[in-house]
């Protein structure tokens, strides 16, 4: 399998693809890290360099993975990790929202601690704090750059105004949001706002949480620890009826192409724009292989109009999170 082609997020250059790491540790069922470490290193072996974790996957479990699986080859890596999703450690489905400097320093010396290593290449902050001017959490990132702790900035989940003034403050290298076949609302306004600054954009959930791989065929599908299950709407029910009829076209669209639902979905992702970059989670060297795969597939225009005419951008059933998340988006 051939190395993976490269693509610049701001001035910073990584694979084409990324891999997200958060379910090796929690939210997709019970984790196998022998498994999940060997994942982390045959992504490097093919050129996946860029690597996402987040403080709060695990309650800190994942970045003490993914630390423990760079630790000799910490030089094909760049890193990302995020900070200010709060969660209770007596219940961690109750989450907060903080963004203030003394925070921003607290967390990132507990993730270079977790992780192992003496910078961070690429730091988010997970989503925005309403209780604190964007210009206070960006100025708190900013120092750390100057202090050599952090290498880039990056928002996740972030509103068209937000980047804007973000941006004034420092250099916003990247916007991690989510951006798929079945959720495209980043379009109006952020994808134009981030192609005007020059900011690149990571898509996680590409696959939309797997179910665009056709996977999914009923909620019994589902294993114990799945969150998928019991917290995302578009999986549940009469949505989940509705949207299976848009995976059964699109692998019909795939098929005529000799490729997998899923590899069809990531490749139309990695079509959008060449500062775009996808990070794909997975477990799985396996599911790995054939997601670095679809960076190869080339779509012609009409192979996109049939793509969206498969999964038509206003098809899709039920909101991408819970009404509570879905408030602490686009802020």
């Amino acid at each position: 399998m051939a190395t993976l082609p490269r693509r610049k997020l701001g001035e910073l250059e990584v694979g084409a693809q990324g891999l997200g790491c958060m379910g090796m540790s929690e939210f997709y069922g019970e984790g196998d890290d022998t498994e999940s470490i060997a994942t982390i290193h045959r992504a490097l072996e093919l050129g996946v360099s860029l690597l996402d974790t987040a403080d709060m996957y695990g309650l800190g479990r994942n970045e003490e993975l993914v630390g423990r699986a760079i630790a000799d080859r910490r030089d094909k890596v760049v890193l990302a990790t995020k900070f200010g999703l709060v969660r209770d450690p007596d219940d961690s489905s109750k989450r907060g929202v903080r963004g203030d400097a003394a925070y921003i320093r607290q967390q990132s010396e507990s993730s270079l601690k977790r992780l192992g290593v003496d910078h961070i290449d690429l730091y988010y902050q997970h989503r925005v704090d309403p209780d604190t001017p964007i210009e206070e959490t960006v100025g708190a990132m900013a120092e750390l750059v100057e202090q050599g702790k952090v290498r880039y900035l990056g928002l996740s989940e972030a509103g068209a105004e937000t980047i804007r003034r973000a941006h004034a403050v420092h250099p916003i290298t990247a916007v991690q949001t989510e951006w798929s076949l079945w959720s495209r609302d980043i379009e109006d306004e952020v994808v134009p706002a981030c192609r005007e600054l020059g900011i690149g954009i990571v898509a996680y959930s590409p696959l939309g949480r797997g179910f665009l791989t056709g996977s999914i065929k009923s909620e019994k599908d589902f294993g114990a620890g799945d969150f998928r299950k019991t917290t995302q709407p578009r999986m549940a029910g009469e949505n989940l009826d509705r949207n299976l009829l848009i995976v059964e076209a699109l692998r019909a669209v795939a098929a005529e192409k000799g490729v997998t639902a899923g590899q069809l979905a990531l490749a139309w992702v990695q079509h959008q724009d060449e500062h775009v970059v996808p990070i794909p989670g997975t477990k799985r060297r396996k599911y790995l292989e054939e997601n670095v795969a679809a960076t190869g597939i080339t779509l012609s225009a009409d192979d996109i109009v049939a793509i969206e005419k498969a999964v038509p951008i206003d098809a899709v059933a039920g909101t991408r999170y819970p009404e509570a998340a879905m408030n602490m988006l686009g802020r």
